[in-house]
């Protein structure tokens, strides 16, 4: 059971740019070390994009070389705005390094802030510096600054403004280290330091926020064998922090990297964060997942624990992927459409007799639905029992078929509104589902 809340994403249609999921959120790319942030209303979320090396010496490793920019309004459907930074149009980095990693963006008086990591050219540069492009739209375009940060070595750049609006720039590299940023917001203010107060072993990925009155320091950890999620809290943005504890645990499936950013957004406060759902074999290429953070009254953070279903609520009249599931019975199981090409998505296995699977929140709207229909495969043929909550239950019969077939059965209830639904095997061992719609 509790590995099944690490499994992957949905399959669903993507048109012009526009696509709808649970977790993974992004379901047509790779998208690590997600940086989300709020502007004008609306939900940005700011990846790193692995991506296959066309080069051998990073066949092995990560593989980065441009960024994307998504948005949206209900954390259910996002837009891809598209290449916002190439790695080859950045005038101080190495051509084809392939090294674009975790950014960030935050906006100041007019002008958004884009920051990145990347190995700058010359002979005998290594390592990373940061640089900064700016905009006046969050989507774009930017321009990159003709230098990096001067007296800033590493990766992982986050920026947090404190309480009065002064700027702060993490990052990682020998730790996690921090400095003020001037008003010009693309040089330092102050010497670079190490933060201290924080947990020996591995750390990376900052990200700094201010919630009522107190500083948030969350960063990658390794406590074991790869990494948790985990924080600090300080009075000061500067510090010193106080480790408090872990927000997420490390992956149960063995992926070595989490990274992640914390934001409110209509109230509600979120955990972006990422794991190798679409490739469970190598974990260099990672999808983005969202789900719900919440405080205990003293300020901690509650952990959070990783899953399927997400957040957002799903519109009854697309497809309902159920195997981004919120709970799951024994006898039934998820796995790829297709191994061999794990982007289409996965499917639901109902192996034995009276498995189930719940979905919540799913939005009939105002207008009754009169039929639904399944896309199912069941090679013995059998019966499905349909559970709305707070409505009658009813079965369908679902034909055999060794191919994926549509059957569709009329509604009696008319269901309006929100509600969850429940999908269990009356009989017909070996049938499987890939989604459900209402119409």
């Amino acid at each position: 059971m509790k590995n099944h809340y690490w499994l992957g994403l949905l399959a669903v249609c993507v048109t012009s740019g526009h696509m709808e999921a649970q977790n993974p959120v992004i379901r047509d790319q790779f998208t690590a070390d997600p940086t989300a942030r709020v502007f004008n209303g609306k939900m940005y979320l700011y990846p790193s994009h692995d991506i296959p090396s066309p080069v051998e010496r990073l066949k092995e490793w990560f593989c980065m070389g441009d960024y994307h920019v998504f948005s949206s309004e209900n954390l259910t459907d996002w837009t891809d705005h598209g290449v916002i930074i190439d790695q080859n149009d950045v005038p101080w980095v190495q051509p084809d390094s392939y090294s674009m990693w975790a950014p960030d963006c935050v906006y100041k008086d007019g002008t958004y802030y884009f920051y990145f990591p990347s190995t700058p050219k010359g002979e005998g540069r290594r390592g990373f510096a940061v640089g900064v492009a700016t905009g006046k739209h969050p989507e774009g375009p930017f321009t990159p600054l003709e230098q990096p940060i001067e007296g800033v070595s590493g990766i992982d750049p986050c920026v947090m403004f404190d309480t009065e609006g002064k700027a702060y720039l993490f990052w990682s590299g020998g730790g996690i280290r921090m400095a003020r940023l001037k008003d010009n917001m693309t040089e330092l203010d102050s010497e670079p330091q190490t933060v201290k107060g924080l947990p020996e072993g591995f750390k990376e990925g900052p990200f700094a926020f201010e919630r009522n009155g107190k500083y948030y320091l969350t960063f990658p950890w390794v406590e074991d064998k790869t990494e948790t999620l985990a924080y600090a809290m300080s009075d000061q943005p500067m510090g010193p922090y106080t480790f408090k504890g872990k927000i997420m645990e490390q992956s149960p499936t063995g992926c070595w990297t989490n990274h992640h950013s914390i934001v409110e957004y209509n109230g509600q406060w979120y955990l972006f964060y990422h794991h190798n759902d679409y490739s469970p074999e190598f974990d260099k290429r990672r999808s983005t997942r969202i789900d719900s953070l919440s405080f205990n009254d003293d300020g901690t953070i509650r952990p959070v624990r990783p899953t399927l279903r997400g957040v957002g609520i799903t519109d009854a009249r697309k497809p309902v992927q159920i195997d981004r599931y919120s709970e799951i019975t024994p006898g039934a199981s998820i796995a790829y459409l297709d191994p061999d090409h794990k982007f289409e998505g996965w499917k639901t296995v109902l192996e034995s007799e009276n498995a189930s699977i719940r979905y919540n929140r799913i939005d009939f709207g105002t207008t009754p639905a009169r039929e639904i229909t399944v896309r199912v495969k069941s090679p013995a043929g059998g019966r499905l029992k349909i559970g709305l909550s707070g409505l009658p239950d009813f079965t369908m019969k679902v034909p055999r078929s060794d191919q994926w077939i549509l059957v569709t059965h009329p509604v009696s209830s008319a269901p309006t509104g929100l509600h969850d639904l429940t999908v269990s095997l009356e009989s017909g061992n070996g049938t499987e589902l890939d989604w459900v719609t209402w119409k």
